[in-house]
């Protein structure tokens, strides 16, 4: 098996099992609720997270920062890493990404012999999460650093992100919808679907009246999107809003349609749920383009 390190962010809301049975490293995005920070699901679990948003509390989230990030590297090369690949989250949605790069360039010179590569993923939440799914399989199958970077670079575009959430409030507070579309959108129970486009921002891209009917639409997008990775996507990710029926729901009907049986359900942490609040469902796979 081919050895370097892979190191990615919470952002990515894999589980916790996956990352210790997979070795990988995370660097944490800190949420302040409360006036209290929080790091790790360890010091706030994500139940009580989402029932302080559901009660209005408002959440503050940081970026990794540069120093942060060169900490982090110089752990990973102390305890004996010499090839790390950092899978970063989306520079469409964060400083995270450059802070990671900007510390990998600090560390050339006082470590020459080790690599550093350092992705942007214009990626968020399971989205990140797949591509990582796909750089752990390409390790274990004897893929060196260089060869599987270049698929992640490759690949990134491929990754389709199509989520649907409860409630407009809280993309109106991150300045996602207008203050009169969220009001208009809640008393008409309209539900919107956005998607996370070429440069990494989440951008509406049409809208459902009712739940059920927004959790039917992510799967219909599915179909319409796979394209030539039909054959591929032999497992598919789904995160949510601490609302883990709804997606189940979008799971089955991804299997009975589809045939695609191996799925992750994962909850969306600190991070993309302080933005798109509670009651998000996001569904994650591969096609011809975002």
């Amino acid at each position: 098996m081919s050895s370097f390190k892979i190191v990615t962010d919470s952002t990515a809301d894999l589980p916790v099992d996956y990352l210790r049975e997979n070795d990988i490293t995370e660097f944490f995005l800190p949420a302040t609720i409360k006036g209290e920070t929080y790091r790790t699901q360890d010091e706030l679990p994500l139940e009580k997270f989402y029932s302080f948003m559901r009660a209005g509390e408002p959440t503050k989230t940081s970026q990794v920062n540069p120093e942060e990030a060169k900490e982090g590297f110089v752990k990973l090369i102390e305890s004996g890493c010499k090839e790390i690949l950092y899978i970063a989250f989306s520079s469409g949605l964060s400083g995270t990404y450059n802070s990671g790069r900007i510390a990998a360039d600090e560390l050339k010179e006082t470590y020459p012999d080790v690599k550093i590569i350092v992705i942007d993923t214009k990626a968020a939440s399971l989205g990140e999460g797949l591509l990582i799914y796909y750089a752990v399989e390409l390790r274990k199958e004897g893929k060196t650093i260089d060869e599987t970077a270049k698929w992640v670079e490759d690949h990134k575009l491929n990754l389709v992100h199509i989520f649907t959430v409860d409630d407009l409030n809280h993309l109106y507070r991150g300045g996602r919808v207008s203050r009169s579309a969220a009001f208009i959108g809640t008393v008409l129970s309209i539900k919107p679907i956005l998607h996370v486009d070429d440069e990494g921002h989440l951008i509406p891209i049409g809208k459902s009246r009712g739940r059920k009917k927004s959790l039917l639409e992510l799967v219909d997008y599915m179909g319409e999107h796979m394209g030539s990775f039909k054959d591929q996507n032999k497992v598919f990710f789904i995160s949510h809003g601490d609302c883990l029926d709804d997606a189940k729901f979008v799971r089955d009907e991804v299997a009975s349609r589809y045939g695609i049986k191996n799925c992750v359900i994962n909850t969306i942490g600190y991070t993309i749920g302080a933005h798109a609040g509670p009651g998000t469902v996001a569904l994650f796979f591969l096609g011809d383009e975002r």
